[in-house]
């Protein structure tokens, strides 16, 4: 009983260092993912909002894009430290296994050598001979015959196992080496992102300490931002409203009866077929496809803080996507193009409907559909703007659910 607890001891305490080994493993795996994620947002960020072509930009889109830049800097230092120290743990679990396998590998040697000497002061097959003539009797010699065997076959196990402590030694000084190697590389990859961190707040301080010099024209350009921001949302709701006014009389029409009681004026009288749509479309919350082909969030939902003067709030009714020049917006879901947006003084727009939910695709330069087509998901709406001052390419996109604004980044996976 106490052998057979032992024994389930022994293999307890193997499968908890094996499942040890495979979480480190797979943390370490994780931890990699995540900062080459952040590596490559930060190239895109340095591609698209800081590009040598872009020579004016806004007060405020200077301060958001160095906030930005920083703040994934920020999370870059935090996972490759996380990612140092995961590989610090590996190495010292390595470490005790070498001290381990050291300590067996001498004792392994020490047992053989001894085997060895003895064998060798034995060896002669006169004193073989003489070992099994002694023998009491046949049964005896039998036993002295299979002892001899199984003693010849010890010294064979032994050398095996020496061969095989030894390599698996130098695996493990090898992989030693090889995870020293990389903690080397991150702890250096991280000193050269902070020095670049202090740089980049460094800037931040100075171009709030200049913009702040010059508060009449901050407040001036902010207060512009705001109005062209409040057209381009009267105009997105307005055409919403004209869509559900034009749906709601057209069911009416066909099916000649009046929206149940439980519809508002706000609301559009679902059909089969557009109730059909909407269950589709809301059943892939989160799991929907971004508007662009590629691209990074400027500026998220909802209410903020102004990067300058964080009294001043600002509310954004959509999200801001920053993407490559020339890129095409697309469409997130089946749908149809209900309307064609045309703002005075501004771009061009799209409005996609899916049952009781509108997407709008604003900052066209140019639109590739008209009203009344029926579109799928990733077709293309449209080549989106390009600044022509400060040289960025960004895509407003706003959800809404009839007249209720919703936040597309709980929808749009990874947004």
């Amino acid at each position: 009983m106490i052998k057979c607890d032992k024994h389930w001891v022994f293999i307890l305490i193997f499968l908890w260092g094996t499942a040890g080994l495979v979480a480190q493993s797979q943390e370490q795996k994780k931890l990699e993912t995540e900062r080459t994620r952040l590596q490559n947002e930060i190239a895109q960020i340095n591609k698209l909002l800081f590009s040598t072509n872009q020579k004016e930009k806004s007060f405020e889109n200077q301060i958001q894009d160095l906030n930005q830049r920083i703040s994934v800097r920020e999370q870059l230092i935090k996972v490759t430290n996380r990612q140092a120290n995961s590989i610090n743990n590996t190495i010292a679990s390595d470490q005790t296994k070498i001290n381990k396998l050291k300590t067996e590998l001498a004792d392994l040697k020490q047992q053989y050598a001894e085997m060895i000497k003895r064998s060798y002061q034995s060896k002669s097959t006169q004193n073989r001979l003489m070992f099994l003539l002694s023998s009491q009797n046949f049964y005896q010699a039998i036993k002295r015959m299979q002892y001899l065997k199984q003693f010849a076959q010890y010294r064979k196990k032994q050398a095996v196992g020496i061969r095989d402590k030894s390599k698996e030694l130098e695996e493990k000084l090898a992989d030693l080496k090889v995870q020293k190697r990389r903690q080397d590389l991150l702890v250096a990859a991280n000193r050269k992102e902070r020095a670049t961190l202090v740089k980049e707040k460094e800037n931040l301080q100075n171009s709030l300490a200049s913009i702040r010099k010059n508060k009449s024209n901050y407040r001036q350009e902010i207060n512009q931002k705001k109005s062209r921001a409040k057209a381009i949302d009267d105009q997105i709701e307005k055409m919403i409203k004209e869509a559900i006014a034009a749906a709601n009389k057209k069911k009416e029409a066909a099916k000649a009866k009046r929206p149940t009681a439980t519809t508002t004026a706000s609301d559009f009288v679902l059909t089969k077929e557009t109730k059909r749509l909407a269950d589709d479309f809301e059943a892939n919350k989160g799991k929907l496809i971004w508007p662009v082909a590629k691209g990074i969030v400027t500026r998220g939902f909802g209410i903020y803080s102004d990067p300058v003067y964080p009294e001043i709030k600002h509310q954004n009714n959509g999200v801001i996507i920053a993407t490559e020049a020339n890129a095409n917006a697309r469409a997130i879901f089946k749908g149809e193009v209900v309307a064609i947006l045309r703002v005075p003084g501004g771009g061009l727009g799209v409005q996609l409907r899916h049952g009781n939910y509108i997407t709008t695709y604003y900052n066209l330069k140019s639109v590739s559909v008209s009203k009344g087509d029926q579109v799928k998901e990733k077709d293309l709406l449209g080549i989106i703007n390009t600044n022509p001052f400060n040289g960025q390419t960004q895509l407003k996109f706003y959800l809404y659910q009839n007249m209720t604004k919703l936040n597309p980044q709980q929808w749009i996976y990874g947004l």
